[in-house]
């Protein structure tokens, strides 16, 4: 398979394409296992000429008038839309997602940078006097600094302009280092915003398969001010302790148990409808993925009877075919995950309900799978699974609900289903999780501010939150 026309597959640095001193590294097809790119491997040299780049480009944008960062942003944003089907058929093909799930990333994506070109002109500040009348209070926001983004495979497009949008709004430039499984929908964009006017070492993205050696370069370099990383707790938990080394200012969108809570009054095919959402989108390979169905006694079996029948219906195959709805996993090592916590969990007593078939003639596919009584304390109840596996458990009461579902060390998403408003709200305030679906499947939203609690991460993403991850805020003391 060929790759869209035009996708670089050379790192950006200082508005240049240009390999890397550390050789390269294969971009395989997950529908095939073949593969579809070679990608520089980016050495300790290229990531400090990022940084240096990113540092020399930092007072001329941070000095340029919002409304023209703004329009930089507006630019791309429209280019995306325009190349819809390029961005989205790339997806398919570097990460495996069926392409109506790539379609919607590209839409989602691209709404990142329309509205924080928005929010780039209502960087606000304030002046106020002070209690004791002695003085003003006079504030006013500026942008941190150098930023060193680091993006996931799940969502190549999404996670990368949920970050960019708000740090170039900001007046910041940045270094990107998107994931290795997943490195040209991140070259693909920067082309679009060369496209777009954004000058030359705003952004530069470089490229690895071994991201310990890059991220422990750059946040040694002293002029590196910002982390924000979106991946798995224990990667997290290194990288913050890295950036305190520096005091760096760090962002975290880290791992996640999502439970979602079907209670006995719930409207059961609206909730299976949302369970597809939730669970299938991407082929639960996302972080707000249910992880966990919790379902009153009383629903549970119809509940899992017409969730397995929805899922048994999906088209399974290559992310790039227009029929396919489940594609494969993004590469081995994540089936291998999938079927050792599954395994695990029927030993401890779980029962298949669905175990699909996965196509024959390579790649890495994981069959749409239900479980019903799922021990509590098993493998699928307890760890993040991030596959097309929906284990569910029967509870008591909304209590017994609540109960399991925070005792948790995560806290990113839950869904709530219920006919009775009240007690939705009453469940969704209890609930220890940083976002609630109340009777929807899906969450995510670029007005809405994106993040966890617990050790699923620090800061908010999109929404108005979202740009104040990349100010800083100066106090003047005067009168007048």
């Amino acid at each position: 398979m060929t790759l869209p026309g035009g996708t670089p597959t050379e790192m950006y640095i200082d508005g240049k394409w240009t390999g890397g001193s550390g050789g390269s590294f294969a971009v395989l097809n997950p529908s095939t296992g073949e593969e579809i790119a070679s990608v520089p491997r980016a050495g300790a040299d290229d990531v400090r000429r990022a940084v240096a780049a990113a540092a020399a480009a930092q007072p001329g944008w941070a000095a340029t008038p919002p409304r023209e960062r703004a329009e930089v942003l507006r630019r791309t944003f429209e280019l995306m839309i325009e190349r819809k089907e390029e961005l989205a058929y790339l997806m398919a093909l570097e990460m495996g997602k069926s392409l109506t799930d790539a379609r919607g990333e590209v839409v989602y994506a691209a709404e990142f940078f329309r509205w924080f070109s928005e929010e780039a002109v209502r960087i606000g500040g304030e002046v106020r006097t002070a209690p004791s009348g002695a003085n003003r209070i006079l504030t006013f926001k500026k942008p941190v600094g150098v930023c060193l983004l680091l993006t996931p495979w799940n969502f190549p497009a999404a996670m990368a302009t949920r970050k960019l949008g708000p740090a170039f709004a900001a007046g910041c430039t940045v270094v990107l280092k998107p994931a290795e499984d997943t490195p040209l929908t991140a070259l693909l964009l920067a082309k679009l915003f060369e496209e777009a006017g954004l000058p030359a070492g705003v952004l530069n993205v470089v490229t690895t398969d071994k991201p310990g050696e890059l991220t422990e370069t750059a946040l040694a370099d002293d002029r590196v001010r910002k982390l924000s990383f979106t991946g798995s707790t224990g990667v997290g938990r290194v990288l913050l302790k890295q950036a305190a080394d520096r005091i760096v200012n760090a962002s975290m969108e880290l791992g996640g148990n999502d439970p979602f809570i079907v209670l006995d009054d719930a409207d059961l095919d609206a909730a299976v409808e949302g369970a597809m959402l939730a669970k299938m989108r991407n082929g639960g390979q996302a972080c707000t993925a249910a992880n966990r169905f919790l379902v009153q006694e009383s629903v549970a079996e119809e509940f899992g009877r017409k969730l397995a029948e929805k899922m048994a219906s999906l088209t399974v195959g290559p992310g790039t075919s227009e029929d396919t709805q489940l594609g494969p996993m993004v590469n081995k090592k994540q089936v291998d995950g999938i079927s050792d916590k599954v395994d695990r969990s029927v030993a401890a007593g779980a029962t298949v309900v669905l175990a699909g078939d996965a196509p024959s003639g390579g790649g890495f596919y994981y069959p749409a799978t239900v479980l019903t009584n799922v021990p509590r304390d098993s493998a699928v109840a307890t760890e993040e699974v991030f596959g097309p596996v929906a284990p569910i458990i029967s509870v008591r009461d909304e209590e017994d609900a609540l109960a399991i579902a925070n005792a948790s060390e995560f806290g990113l998403t839950g869904y709530v289903y219920t006919g009775d408003l009240a007690r939705g709200l009453r469940v969704c305030e209890k609930l220890e999780v940083g976002m609630v679906g109340l009777n929807r499947g899906l969450v995510s939203d670029p007005a809405a501010p994106f993040g966890g609690v617990k050790q699923s991460g620090l800061g908010r993403e999109g929404g108005y939150e979202g740009i104040e991850e990349y100010l800083e805020t100066t106090y003047v003391a005067t009168n007048w």
